[in-house]
């Protein structure tokens, strides 16, 4: 019969051998694993959507990923939030709001990461800035600078974009 001070050491490093091996293949795994596009939450008048991105590349216009614009009706006078991931709210961001007359003509207007404090992930729309516009949709964007070859002029094109539908 062995000693009980052995069958306890035993136990002991028995669990420890399995606990390394754990925490090995969960450090392989979760270094393995798929990393997700950030996804917007946008909410108007109790209504809560997640918003994936539209078109989604790497910022060397790579490995481009394309989804849809989401639908969320924002009602005149009431405001869009936009809850914004880590990704996103630490980066350089623009958002193209379009805003529309009661006769149909089209406003758009672009606000940006500046216009809120540094790292916000929360920003909030007025979905109706005059009396007579409302907001019908907006794509919120992550620029990177290119560079035209013909050319030589830079301008700014989004390598990833977030889409959103607010009028029926």
């Amino acid at each position: 019969m062995k000693n009980p001070r052995t069958i306890l050491a035993l136990v002991v490093a028995a669990l420890l051998v399995f606990t390394v091996a754990f925490v090995g293949v969960l450090v392989v795994l979760v270094r393995n694993a798929d990393e997700h596009d950030p996804v917007i939450t946008a909410y108007a008048h109790g209504k809560t959507v997640e918003v994936e991105p539209y078109v989604y590349c790497s910022v060397k216009m790579e490995d481009c990923r394309y989804g849809q614009t989401v639908q969320l009706d924002v009602p005149p006078d009431y405001p869009l939030q936009l809850s914004l991931p880590k990704q996103i709210a630490d980066a350089p961001w623009l958002a193209q709001l379009v805003y529309a007359r009661p006769n149909g003509d089209r406003i758009d207007q672009v606000i940006n990461h500046t216009n809120f404090p540094e790292g916000a992930m929360a920003v909030t729309i007025d979905s109706r800035p005059e009396p007579d516009l409302r907001l019908v949709g907006l794509e919120l964007q992550l620029p990177i600078l290119a560079l035209d070859k013909d050319t030589g002029k830079e301008f700014y094109l989004p390598h990833a974009a977030w889409s959103i539908s607010t009028a029926t």
